[in-house]
């Protein structure tokens, strides 16, 4: 007897140990490469399921923990099936895309230009082929060449907002996550903004030692390296991350007169990370990062010459045209034989802290970031000097955030914080027209200084209801104000033009008010209403008369929006929707501005009244063992219903025919916007262990974007023909081993397709987007 209440105490013992085990807060999953770690709530549902597999005790990694128990007690979990990552999201009322950067990488996105291969109703357009780039969603978006004022769409790395879209060039690399977040935003955190936002969460540092390099070779001597060691210096309170990337070749262009290469990449990042935690409650964050960036730029390929007595040939899709003159080079300081390109500075460091006070969490956030460019572009894409460009830009932009955050687990959610950012500019911009006769004949550089600084106050509320309801609130008020300083415009050999300073300023509120409803735990829906704003700003580029510094105003979005997210079949089937309508005023748009005996120019006009509509859907599948499938989907309508601008296909036309630029005005009421109606990007792989500890991935993707006017009402040479892309790739690696193997093509259909298109002085253009690449990537980590 005494023999079996022996056996039986131990086990109840040994039931209590797995018990007391159980409960520990610290879940480290062993999943297989591409499936999902499980959050919280996935860890809570997989229990009630059953589907734990094994379980073992590891050293413990929770911060803090000193005790013998816990550093031996941490449970391994191994989970026998596909599950989804993101679900916290799932519970959000909103449309955002996410992504982690497994998939990026995956599916060839490794700079902004390929992000809308992964978001619905989304384009991401070079300017004139340079690494200005902007950003569109939902057809809200600004096109910006100069970069003095704020985009459309806000562009965050870590938390740290960059209103100079330019400032977080280079920076992609050694991503955890990103997301896309369409529609009015900053009630919870940032700047308010009218389009959405773009957000980048990099790798932190790690509690244990790891090193990795990944190594990818493809045509035209493309090559990119990435590379990263991350690890603790005092324990568990102290640890860090470097990580680097380089990035050289895949020149694709030609010029047909004389052979010459053009489009490699130069670029050289870094960045580290510093993390401390002097107490359990409390920590910070020291980033900082650096990027060289001397890259090639894609000529542009003209569509339409305005300037009959300078002709030019017929270029092939992988053709190039551009010219560089002596004078020219003198003038702007750089070497003969330049080539179309940038040689650009970018660096910055920001420091986060956040403390947990039980009741709610504090974060700070300061940062500053600089750019300095110079950068050379032909603009009319031919071998006359009618459009050569030079430009020097200088900028420093610093900001500064404090949020009180609730605990999570409350009937009543909110958030309470303030944000401020201050820019202060110089830029010069030289151009080349001593080709472009009787017009103008000469070289002329414009120069202007701009001072900008935000201040905004933000609060955010979410009420939990019976019958499954939540309220969701936020109001946020934005001062913002700019002043363009000192702008002269000198005409070499002819004149030296000076203009009065102007400015621009904005006081608004904004707010959201929506309401979300979860009747079970895989069903979410919810209805929104927000009013956006972004500020006015300045025209300031290439200026020969006062009227083209006129401020253009703020403008403003009122968004209805209502959507569901569902997991159909947990595991299995997900499906998210979405479908808005945009009530759209003061559209901020850059015009034609028509000076006689001078030509066409741009300057940003506001369109009174306009509206967008359209819906959005998002789909994970995995409808067959071993097969898994994505899928976007974004349809987009716009009109404008109160606009009158210069027609540039008549001004243009006009000229051809009679040599003389004169304005033509057209009424654009009950046009169609300026965006793609249907846009789709999806992939499909089959995964499946190919012999003992080995696992073998075969998949595809896809890119579709319809036909896009360029200029109001435009057809023909104004309008981007539709086109569709499509990648694949090979992938091996052990269960679990340090290495990865990976053969891949993109565009492997060899289309020849447009991103987007421009005018500029004698020529109407479009920018070519890359041919077919075929390269391998090979990764090691330990």
């Amino acid at each position: 007897m005494a023999a079996k209440r022996s056996s039986l105490s131990k086990r109840k013992a040994l039931i209590a140990l797995l018990v007391s085990t159980t409960a520990l807060p610290t879940l480290e999953p062993v999943r297989p490469a591409y499936a999902a770690s499980p959050d919280a709530s996935q860890v809570s549902s997989m229990r009630r399921r059953n589907e734990f597999v094994t379980a073992s005790n590891r050293h413990a990694t929770k911060p803090g923990a000193h005790s013998a128990s816990s550093r031996s007690e941490t449970l391994t979990v191994t989970v026998g099936r596909h599950h989804f990552r993101f679900n916290a999201a799932q519970h959000e009322a909103d449309a955002a895309t996410h992504v982690t950067g497994e998939t990026l990488i995956r599916q060839g996105v490794v700079s902004v230009l390929d992000l809308p291969r992964i978001a619905p109703n989304m384009t991401v357009q070079s300017v004139n082929g340079t690494g200005t780039t902007n950003y569109f969603l939902r057809g809200v978006g600004l096109n910006d060449y100069t970069q003095n004022n704020m985009s459309s769409v806000l562009v965050y790395y870590d938390d740290v907002a960059f209103p100079l879209a330019r400032m977080a060039s280079g920076l992609m690399f050694d991503v955890a996550s990103a997301s896309v977040d369409p529609g009015p935003v900053g009630f919870e955190h940032g700047q308010t903004d009218t389009g959405g936002e773009v957000s980048f969460r990099t790798a932190d540092p790690t509690a244990h030692w790891q090193t990795g390099v990944t190594q990818d070779i493809a045509s035209r001597a493309r090559s990119r390296t990435n590379m990263f060691v991350s690890g603790p210096l005092l324990g568990e309170t102290l640890a860090f991350r470097l990580a680097a990337q380089t990035m050289h070749g895949g020149g694709w262009q030609y010029n047909p007169a004389n052979g010459d290469h053009l489009g490699d990449a130069d670029l050289w990042a870094l960045r580290a990370k510093l993390r401390w935690r002097p107490a359990e409650k409390t920590e910070f964050m020291l980033t900082g990062h650096w990027v060289q960036d001397d890259s090639q730029a894609i000529g542009v390929k003209p569509v339409i010459n305005f300037l009959p007595s300078r002709p030019y040939p017929d270029l092939g899709y992988q053709q190039a045209a551009w010219d560089y003159r002596q004078a020219f080079s003198k003038l702007i300081g750089r070497s003969p034989g330049l080539k179309p390109g940038a040689h650009d500075t970018y660096w910055g460091a920001d420091l986060k802290g956040s403390h947990d006070f039980s009741f709610a969490t504090l974060r700070s956030i300061s940062a500053f970031e600089t750019e300095r460019v110079g950068e050379y572009t032909d603009q009319d894409g031919t071998a006359w000097a009618t459009g050569n460009n030079y430009r020097n830009i200088v900028a420093n932009n610093f900001s500064q955030e404090l949020r009180l955050e609730s605990r999570k687990k409350t009937h009543l959610q909110w958030t309470l914080g303030a944000y401020y950012n201050r820019v202060r500019m110089t830029q010069q911009s030289y151009f080349d027209f001593t080709d472009y006769v009787p017009t103008r004949g000469y070289m002329q550089e414009t120069s202007f200084g701009q001072n900008q600084q935000t201040f905004s106050q933000f609060v955010h509320m979410r009420y939990r209801l019976p019958f499954h309801l939540r309220l969701l609130g936020g109001l946020s008020h934005e001062a913002d104000d700019r002043q363009l300083l000192d702008l002269r415009t000198v005409q070499f050999g002819r004149r030296a033009l000076r203009f009065r300073s102007t400015g621009a300023n904005m006081n608004q509120f904004s707010g959201t008010l929506g309401l979300q409803w979860q009747p079970v735990d895989r069903f979410m829906g919810y209805f929104k209403v927000s009013r956006g704003v972004k500020p006015g700003g300045m025209t300031a580029n290439n200026t020969v008369v006062q009227g083209q510094l006129d401020p253009f105003k703020p403008e403003t979005v009122l968004a209805y929006e209502t959507g569901f997210k569902a997991d159909i079949v947990p595991g299995r089937a997900r499906l998210n929707a979405a479908a808005f309508y945009y009530d759209y005023h003061d559209q901020q748009y850059i015009g034609t501005y028509v000076v006689p005996g001078y030509g066409p120019l741009g300057r940003y006009q506001n369109i009174p009244k306009s509206e967008l509509w359209g819906v959005e859907f998002s789909t994970e599948i995995t409808p067959l063992r071993h097969v898994y499938l994505t899928q976007n989907l974004g349809y987009l309508r716009s009109k404008f219903l109160d606009f009158q601008a210069v027609n540039v296909s008549a001004v243009n036309a006009n000229y051809t025919r009679t040599g003389i630029w004169a304005p033509i005005y057209t009424d654009y009421a009950g046009t169609g916007g300026m965006n793609p109606k249907l846009t789709l990007n999806g992939s499909g792989s089959y995964r499946h262990r190919i012999v003992k500890n080995y696992e073998a991935e075969a998949g595809l993707d896809w890119n579709f974007r319809s036909a896009q006017p360029m200029t109001p009402g435009g057809t023909g040479d104004y309008q981007l023909p539709a086109y569709f892309l499509l990648g694949a790739h090979i992938t091996m690696h052990p269960l679990r081993g340090p290495w990865t193997a990976t053969v891949y093509a993109s565009n492997i259909l060899d289309r020849q397709y447009f991103t987007t298109s421009s005018q500029s002085t004698t020529t109407y253009f479009r920018i070519p987007g890359p041919p077919r690449f075929i390269g391998g990537r090979v990764g090691l980590t330990y």
